[in-house]
């Protein structure tokens, strides 16, 4: 059994996702991909970690797999979570039971073994994670994230940067530095007051400038200020996807943890896509085209 209840954070942060997510009426491209998404549990097979940063309720792949059947997404990228820490056997377990449907982002540290590396890289694991928000654990050291970078260089991994607002524009200089792909997840997490035309939102259309920097059109509902729909999120996600069409992706970002609002209905969130990106080109390059290639899908 799981030691969530005997753990001084046991009580699960935020919600559970939504429990019965509508159909969404936008009929999405054949090979879509949700291209950010987790899973926890299940929890009696993959006890959740005592130095977890968060206790999330579970999801497993089988409830993900059904979600994405509703949704009628056939591919996702599932990335390894504060949550499982650094005990990667629930992501490895999914990736296995995905036959090749699924790619994984993990959570990397300098303890890792190249031979860890390699078992990772064979199982479907296409990149690292560096989470530099307070609840996730703080702002890593640059050193050691170089360092890991370092170690996964051989195997061609992205690096995913998640990061809130005006830290991107301090550590800016860092990303321009990184040698490999890199991808910022939820569009930097700019608060809502942010505009299109904001320093932190320049920024990131600079670093989108330099080719090597990828963004995730995720975490409308993180955004939104007015709730469900999460219309006032639109015009940073629009003004990204059409700031640079070939370098975005999107994500559900289920199970939507550490919300405490009203959860998001993801059946929403995949209709918001059809204004994101109006034209049926664009959303096949967003969902099919940009993952296959930044993801490395066969």
């Amino acid at each position: 059994m799981s030691d969530q209840t005997n753990h001084p954070s046991a009580v699960a942060a935020g919600l559970p996702p939504h429990a019965n997510p509508r159909v969404p009426s936008l009929a999405l491209p054949a090979g879509s991909c949700d291209a950010h998404c987790h899973i926890f549990g299940p929890f009696e097979r993959f006890p959740l970690p005592a130095d977890r940063s968060f206790t999330p309720h579970e999801a497993p792949e089988t409830a993900l797999r059904k979600l994405h059947a509703r949704l009628g997404l056939q591919r996702a990228v599932i990335v390894q979570s504060q949550g499982h820490g650094h005990d990667h056997r629930p992501l490895l377990d999914a990736l296995a039971a995905g036959d090749g449907r699924y790619r994984g982002v993990a959570l990397v540290g300098p303890s890792n073994s190249a031979e860890q590396l390699a078992a990772f890289n064979e199982a479907g694991v296409c990149g690292a994670r560096f989470n530099f928000l307070a609840h996730l654990g703080g702002r890593p050291s640059l050193d050691t994230i170089s360092a890991v970078i370092d170690k996964v260089r051989p195997f061609d991994w992205h690096v995913a940067i998640h990061i809130m607002g005006q830290d991107l524009i301090e550590y800016a200089p860092f990303i321009r530095s990184i040698g490999a792909r890199v991808v910022i997840d939820h569009m930097a997490r700019p608060s809502a007051d942010e505009t299109v035309g904001s320093a932190v939102m320049s920024e990131l259309r600079r670093l989108i400038d330099t080719g090597n920097v990828w963004v995730k059109l995720s975490g409308a509902d993180r955004l939104s200020r007015t709730g469900q729909p999460f219309s006032d999120a639109l015009p940073i996600a629009r003004s990204l996807a059409r700031h640079a069409p070939e370098r975005v992706l999107w994500g559900t970002d289920w199970p939507h943890v550490n919300l405490h609002g009203p959860m998001p209905d993801d059946g929403d969130l995949v209709d918001l896509i059809a204004e994101i990106v109006p034209s049926q080109d664009g959303r096949r390059r967003l969902l099919v085209d940009n993952p296959t290639e930044f993801f490395r899908f066969k």
